[in-house]
């Protein structure tokens, strides 16, 4: 896998609001997955989470995540992005879950009455695939 920078291809593909899987590592080690909201800022993604998700504590347990992001026109066309959480904070104000709504649906979130937590992914590696091989840059 190579490591960032990433091409600006990918790097522009992750800035949109594309469906995504993240995974995390259960207390076991057994995997977890799941839909997610995410950011990516060129150099780390933005995750955000209720303070009643699984994954939140199992992100506080071990800070290792993989996220997969699929083109929502073409489900065959996908980068993956692995790393480890940096930082995991309260989402003050609610500006990051915000954000990230307002990436995917062009309004704030609606849900206002439960604590959220931000994570902030740096990454370590990364692949990508178009659909038929290996994505080669532009």
């Amino acid at each position: 896998m190579p490591r960032s920078p990433l091409p600006p291809d990918i790097d522009e593909f992750l800035r949109r609001p594309n469906p995504a899987v993240i995974a995390s590592l259960r207390t076991d080690g057994s995997p977890h997955t799941v839909v997610t909201w995410y950011i990516w800022d060129g150099q780390r993604i933005l995750l955000s989470m209720d303070e009643g998700r699984a994954r939140l504590r199992y992100l506080r347990a071990d800070p290792r995540v993989s996220l997969t992001v699929v083109d929502g026109d073409s489900w065959h066309r996908h980068v993956t992005l692995s790393g480890n959480v940096t930082n995991l904070d309260e989402d003050d104000g609610l500006r990051d879950i915000d954000r990230l709504a307002h990436h995917y649906t062009g309004q704030p979130y609606g849900m206002r009455d439960r604590r959220r937590f931000t994570a902030r992914v740096e990454i370590d590696a990364w692949h990508a695939w178009d659909g038929t091989h290996p994505w080669r840059p532009a």
